[in-house]
């Protein structure tokens, strides 16, 4: 065997991953503007296919199937990319650790702001598919795992826990239906949105 041989296999190895993972994050870019905008019926695996700029069968071997694709573009649009890196781990998490109480409590709203923008389309397509069984749960696992990243946002944006009904509270009010409510159907700007988000925030904190 000719020994250079090895480094070519290395290179073309991880030239072909590189090109796997520019394919999935195109496809999950796609995918999270398509269904965030028309929704899920109207979505096809071939429109996301042709806007990501790959073969359908591309899209499939990836996913599997469109609901499993729904779900990834849901979780990407939260953290804003395709990388595995938990929102905990990120650096707009940890603004929600420095400054006052209250730069601490805007740097929280504009993290899920943030979030909404980029997700509560995609979101609102999960729950127009949740006649499914397992979307339906899966709806519900979100929901729970959003709420419990709202009391851990909390409690590093205060240095304390706060009483459940006011986490309650906060996540009802903070929930993806109310952004689209203000920000879509009503066209607040996002800075209008952010500010009163706070506003009542720190009421509710501060009771």
């Amino acid at each position: 065997m000719n020994p250079k041989d090895a480094p070519r296999r290395r290179y073309s190895s991880t030239r072909r991953e590189q090109q796997a993972a520019q394919t999935r994050s195109d496809v999950l870019a796609a995918a999270v503007q398509l269904f965030g905008t028309q929704g899920w019926t109207a979505t096809t695996m071939g429109a996301i296919a042709s806007q990501a700029g790959v073969a359908v069968e591309t899209v499939y071997s990836g996913f599997g199937s469109k609901k499993q694709l729904l779900r990834a573009a849901m979780d990407a649009a939260v953290v804003g990319d395709a990388d595995p890196v938990a929102l905990a781990d990120r650096p707009e998490w940890a603004r929600m650790g420095v400054g006052t109480i209250e730069q601490r409590m805007r740097a929280g709203v504009e993290l899920q702001a943030a979030i909404h923008a980029r997700s509560a389309g995609v979101w609102a397509a999960l729950r127009e598919a949740a006649s499914d069984h397992e979307i339906a749960e899966w709806c519900a696992d979100m929901e729970q795992t959003r709420r419990g990243e709202l009391a851990r946002a909390i409690d590093l944006i205060l240095g304390r826990q706060l009483e459940e009904t006011t986490v309650d509270l906060l996540w009802a009010i903070l929930a993806p239906e109310v952004y689209l409510k203000l920000v879509v159907e009503l066209a607040w700007p996002s800075a209008q949105y952010e500010e009163h988000m706070c506003d009542v925030a720190l009421r509710l904190v501060d009771r």
